[in-house]
């Protein structure tokens, strides 16, 4: 008997969906998070990096730069999401307001200041180290 190779297919297509369920989770997790602790939690910026670089290698996608800029751009956007829902949320709940209403009806300037008020010096810090964690770890080709 002689062995014969076993070819594997590769899904070339799941790494968006993978890519979009890791952003949610890690969006409604930081969310629900802060809403729970009272804080911002700016280091939770780390952990949705490494699940996105994560959820994009689970979805088969190679490393490199495509994956380097999907991590940073995620990341950031997911950042700007969750602290958006976080200051709606905080204030919405004042007024009677669902988050989901609250967070439709705030305007940008109101969202940046009730962001920049809330958010520490170390919350802002968090932010580039997760971006470059992300870009990095992104960007190696793992074989």
């Amino acid at each position: 008997m002689h062995s014969a190779a076993v070819r594997t297919r590769t899904v070339t297509w799941l790494w968006p969906l993978m890519y979009l369920l890791g952003a949610g989770t890690a969006l409604l997790a930081w969310v629900f998070l802060a809403l729970l602790t009272g804080r911002q939690m700016g280091w939770m910026a780390v952990l949705v990096a490494l699940d996105l670089v994560f959820m994009l290698q689970l979805g088969t996608l190679r490393g490199g730069a495509l994956r380097a800029v999907l991590v940073t751009v995620g990341t950031l956007l997911v950042t700007a999401l969750a602290w958006w829902c976080i200051a709606s949320a905080w204030l919405g709940g004042s007024m009677g307001l669902a988050p989901v209403a609250s967070a439709l009806r705030m305007g940008p300037h109101l969202a940046w200041t009730l962001i920049t008020l809330a958010n520490e010096v170390m919350d802002w810090a968090w932010l580039p180290v997760a971006m470059l964690l992300g870009a990095w770890l992104g960007a190696r080709v793992r074989r």
